[in-house]
């Protein structure tokens, strides 16, 4: 998506990017939230009462978070649970910009209905189901959305095709260090969890 949502491309399309790009980061934000309040909704009766519950589930985050991190990592030569589908790159050519931006944002914002590189993924939903509240739920998810329709923004600039070289050899480059923030920051987020979940 990096590649084919970029200023360039729109304009090859006869669309305006920056319109085609708000609906993707509104699709991914509301799919996103809204998966985050569905689960939050079913955390709600599977977490009755609010007292007592909280250094459970604390606790139970932090496990998620322990097996997310041994599942990136390939341990056991075990990885992510995933389907193996993409979105469609077909309605680039059949649909407006604000379409099939909405679109794959929306399919993208779920996080689990195209292919899955991570288990942070996982983690969030669990977050949001942790909360059991539907709003704070939907705020956890709504934010993983709205950061992953974001990434988007990072073809921004794109408006050659050099330019569009540039952005593929970066997105290479920096495939290795965005994957080590991503388990170094699942590795702090574990170690928060597990000292308030003791504390």
């Amino acid at each position: 998506m990096l590649a084919s949502i970029t200023p360039l491309g729109e304009r090859g399309r006869s669309s305006r990017w920056h319109v085609t790009v708000a609906f993707f980061v509104a699709g991914s934000t509301i799919s996103a939230a809204a998966l985050g309040l569905v689960a939050a909704t079913l955390g709600s009766l599977t977490w009755p009462g609010q007292s007592g519950s909280a250094h459970m589930r604390l606790g139970v985050l932090a496990v998620a978070l322990a097996a997310s991190i041994l599942l990136d990592l390939g341990v056991g030569g075990v990885r992510p649970p995933s389907v193996r589908r993409q979105v469609n790159e077909k309605w680039l050519d059949e649909y407006r910009g604000w379409v099939y931006g909405l679109g794959f944002g929306v399919q993208l914002g779920l996080g689990v209905t195209t292919i899955v590189t991570t288990s942070a993924v996982y983690v969030t939903l669990a977050a949001a189901w942790l909360t059991g509240d539907p709003a704070l739920g939907a705020l956890v998810a709504g934010t993983f959305g709205f950061v992953r329709g974001a990434s988007v923004l990072a073809g921004a600039r794109v408006r050659s095709t050099a330019q569009l070289v540039a952005l593929h050899a970066a997105l290479g480059a920096w495939r290795s260090r965005v994957r080590n923030l991503g388990l170094g920051a699942q590795a702090g987020l574990l170690a928060v969890a597990l000292l308030a979940s003791v504390g």
